[in-house]
């Protein structure tokens, strides 16, 4: 199992994770890393334990904060797409309608026709 190398606030840590996952490791480390030293910079030195816990404690608020936009646009994904399938369950029955009264009125057309020939004066 490959290892990385990572920096949190001055302290190095080596890390295990799974092959090909190097990059994305040492990424993710790095921006918890410059959110330590954001905080350390706003609150000053408070400890190394309380500063991670405390960026530990930010970064799971802003996950929360996304997991709550996510299930909104689930929901708005959902809804739209039930608006869609009313859309198209009622252009469906508009379409029937239509047909229905296209093929009275074609009905109605033949049958002015029919009167029409049987009144209509035989040429000779």
């Amino acid at each position: 199992m490959p290892e990385v190398n990572v920096e949190i606030n001055g302290r190095k840590y080596r890390m295990a994770c799974e092959d090909g996952q190097q990059k994305h490791l040492i990424g993710l480390a790095e921006r918890f890393n410059r959110n330590v030293e954001q905080l350390k910079g706003a609150v000053g030195e408070i400890g190394d334990n309380r500063l991670t816990v405390m960026a530990g404690i930010a970064v799971l608020d802003e996950l929360s904060e996304a997991e709550r936009r996510i299930a909104a646009l689930e929901r708005d994904v959902l809804e739209l797409t039930r608006a869609g399938q009313d859309i198209a369950v009622e252009l469906e029955n508009t379409e029937a309608q239509f047909a229905a009264k296209l093929a009275e009125a074609a009905r109605v057309i033949e049958s002015v026709a029919g009167v029409l020939d049987e009144t209509a004066p035989l040429k000779s």
